[in-house]
């Protein structure tokens, strides 16, 4: 599978599965169609093999009881070899039919699975992200538990067709050979499916209930496994394993009321189905007595009973088996249509080193910002409030909406909204505070996509003070790194990230502190790092928000911004004779 834009960045709703652009469905009922309509052939297979197996396992004791009348009692050799011949086929042909109609069954549930969760994937990974308000341990419920819940629903449809099916055809089969046997299996069956459906409404609440709480103790249990060496810094196990107990008390207890709920009704559907079945056997016994039906139809009719006790046990928790998959995909639905993360236009332009300009903007924290930097620019903000550091990160990353902004930012020429994410990605580049590491190698985390060689890497590296963590292990650059770098340090991490982000090499750079994990002697040395790779030639800006004395006095210039406006500027040492600056900056 391949992940691919197309038209205009597929900046709308549409998610694309490979080279098929698939639009999310609108509703868990459309999903579940969708399921089934886009497997139609396989599907049919399914069905009709399963269905295909159902009656053939269902015409043994009508074969065996045509066996005793025509071979067994009259002693015919020619008909005891047909006969035996027949139910030889039909155990072959359900064995056949089984083997086949399960194993489609199991391919498209288990592909299906499958492209669900690569849509999940997808949905988060598309250029415009999505705003889905998840933690990663709920969208990992949702791209396995609720995914696998989806899923299964070819066997289960296949099981209940096949069910269907053969009980019409048994009660057919019973109506010739006897009226009255028949006449009860045709109006008592539906009676007893129509009694344990009466149960289902409470199925699906509670499954909706119970996927809620499975999805929200995944959530809990990742962001505890995620921030365990910080849980063990300040001494909070106990804490921390008190709260996981009390969600995963709540996910148990609902989880046990939708087994109660499901128990009841096969217990129901079990004990009616028995009942019926126990009442069509006496009859036909009572038959038999009578001399009404003959030894080999009683058997038939007592084998086809007993047989049907499964497919009617089938169709009578077939209530449950919808309510659970309409569970998953309802909630699959949700996410698949969680608004964007970025805003962005559609504007390509001619790839330049363009100026980077904010024009009276308010919004969030900011109030009436202006700032503009010239290419090239080492440029350094100080703010006086962490809001509106927050604030300018979110808006240069395209997370604020366009219409929430007033005044103007744009790159160059172009106004910033109406850029395409490769036009801006392409100019821009904005890494921050808080930054992830990928599950992988420690080069694929600095290049994922292989464009460097290792003499490059090494500048980067270099330049981020981080060249001692591919010399100091053997493995070098192809040294492990696990999901969220949970095997380094904090300054580490940062100094990786840092590292990464200089290896994009963007015309323009935002760094949001991007040295509050190191000591001053490792800034000393990331300063003159970023000094020396991206501004010795004068061909990159740079943006830095921060208060590290290092930084600042490298920089071109030193924006002070306070109350969310530019209160002045200049280079760092002349800007140390505003006392409310040095009180921020000198540590």
């Amino acid at each position: 599978m391949t992940f691919r834009t197309s038209g205009s960045e597929r900046q709308g709703k549409s998610d694309m599965i490979g080279d098929l652009v698939v639009e999310p469905p609108c509703s868990a009922r459309e999903l579940l169609a969708r399921v089934l309509r886009r497997n139609a052939r396989a599907v049919g297979a399914c069905f009709a093999l399963l269905a295909l197996w159902q009656l053939a396992e269902a015409m043994v004791p009508v074969v065996v009881g045509g066996f005793i009348d025509h071979a067994v009692v009259s002693g015919d050799v020619r008909a005891l070899i047909g006969w035996g011949a027949l139910l030889t086929l039909t155990f072959a042909a359900l064995m056949y039919f089984y083997r086949y109609g399960a194993l489609i069954a199991y391919q498209v549930d288990r592909f299906e699975a499958h492209r669900l969760r690569v849509e999940i994937a997808e949905h988060v990974l598309r250029p415009l992200s999505a705003s889905t308000g998840r933690l990663p341990g709920a969208t990992l419920s949702l791209a396995t538990n609720d995914a696998d819940g989806v899923g299964t629903l070819a066997q289960s449809a296949g099981n209940t067709f096949a069910s269907a099916v053969v009980t019409v055809v048994s009660a057919v089969v019973l109506l010739r050979i006897d009226l009255a046997i028949g006449l009860t299996v045709l109006l008592g069956v539906p009676l007893v499916l129509l009694v344990t459906q009466l149960i289902t409404p409470a199925i699906a609440r509670r499954s909706r209930e119970h996927r809620g709480q499975v999805a929200a103790t995944a959530a809990q249990a990742a962001d505890l496994v995620g921030g365990l060496r910080v849980v063990k810094g300040i001494g909070a196990e106990d804490e921390a394993a008190a709260r996981y107990r009390a969600r995963s008390q709540v996910a148990k207890t609902a989880g046990i009321r939708v087994a109660g709920s499901q128990a009841l009704m096969k217990a129901v559907s079990t004990a009616l189905s028995g009942l019926f079945l126990a009442a069509v056997t006496l009859l036909a016994g009572s038959r038999a007595l009578d001399q009404e039906i003959t030894i080999g139809q009683l058997i038939a009719i007592v084998g086809l009973t007993q047989f049907l006790a499964v497919p009617i046990q089938t169709l009578g928790q077939v209530g449950a088996l919808v309510a659970d998959g309409h569970a998953s995909a309802a909630r699959i639905v949700e996410f698949l249509h969680t608004p964007p993360l970025l805003e962005a236009g559609s504007t390509r332009t001619e790839r330049t080193d363009p100026e980077l300009t904010l024009d009276e903007v308010t919004v969030g924290a900011l109030r009436t910002f202006s700032l503009a930097s010239r290419p090239g620019e080492l440029l350094c903000l100080v703010m006086d409030d962490p809001a509106v550091s927050r604030t300018l990160v979110q808006l240069l990353a395209g997370e604020i909406p366009a219409a929430e902004v007033s005044g103007e930012v744009r790159l160059g020429e172009a106004a910033f909204s109406s850029l395409s994410i490769p036009a801006r990605q392409e100019r821009l580049l904005v890494n921050p505070h808080q930054t992830d590491l990928l599950h992988g190698t420690l080069r694929t985390n600095l290049d994922p996509y292989g464009h460097h060689e290792d003499a490059d890497l090494a500048q980067f590296l270099t330049a981020a003070a981080a060249h001692d963590i591919v010399r100091l292990h053997a493995s070098g650059l192809d040294q492990a790194v696990a999901a969220t770098g949970g095997g380094y340090s904090g300054g580490q991490r940062q100094r990786i990230a840092l590292a990464r982000a200089l290896a994009a090499d963007s015309a323009i750079l935002v760094l949001d502190n991007p040295t509050t994990a190191v000591d001053a002697v490792t800034e000393q040395r990331i300063a003159a790092g970023i000094r020396q790779l991206r501004h010795h030639a004068g061909a990159r800006t740079t943006w830095i928000v921060t208060t590290s004395p290092a930084l600042l006095d490298r920089a071109d210039r030193v924006v002070y911004v306070a109350d969310g406006r530019v209160a002045s500027s200049g280079t760092h040492r002349a800007l140390l004779g505003r006392p409310e600056y040095k009180e921020l900056v000198l540590r």
